[in-house]
């Protein structure tokens, strides 16, 4: 069995963990801190949900990011910015459409961006934090099924961002 949890990525002048936006997660402990001020939260288990998002980035005034995995196969990726708005995407997506039973009455489309459309959105996301980033360097994250553990492409994704050199 792979690992099941949250990962809560952001930037504030105090812990994530403190914030009302995440006042549903007690017990999260302190992963990560970069010199950047970004801090890296992990809430494991499957259970109950993390807190809000985009909440998290208005009250910080920074964008946010949650990852969740799902038995290390795939992750969901919630994001944020304060001006950028929230947008949803997955890594693994054969993994995470098994797991919600897509098919011809659902498609993994009607929760997750296209992967070229995930890797624009973070794009966008990426500059709000104050990095420069581009498409074609974090499509890969989107757009492969992992073949190791999904909470490896997660951070892949964090250094892609800028957020956390691997």
């Amino acid at each position: 069995m792979g690992y099941w949890g949250y990962y809560v990525v952001g930037r504030a002048d105090r812990p994530l963990a403190e914030l009302a936006a995440l006042s549903g997660a007690p017990g999260m402990t302190l992963r990560q801190e970069t010199p950047g001020g970004w801090q890296i939260w992990e809430y494991p288990g499957g259970e109950g949900d993390v807190g809000n998002m985009l909440e998290l980035a208005h009250q910080t005034g920074e964008p946010a990011l949650f990852g969740y995995v799902m038995d290390s196969e795939c992750a969901v990726i919630e994001a944020a910015g304060p001006e950028s708005g929230a947008w949803a995407a997955c890594i693994g997506r054969e993994a995470m459409a098994r797991r919600l039973g897509a098919g011809e009455d659902v498609s993994l489309d009607d929760y997750f961006l296209q992967p070229r459309d995930a890797a624009e959105r973070a794009v966008a996301w990426a500059a709000e934090a104050g990095h420069t980033v581009t498409a074609e360097a974090l499509l890969g994250v989107f757009d492969t099924d992992p073949d190791s553990l999904a909470e490896n492409h997660f951070f892949q994704l964090l250094d892609g961002l800028g957020v956390v050199p691997l």
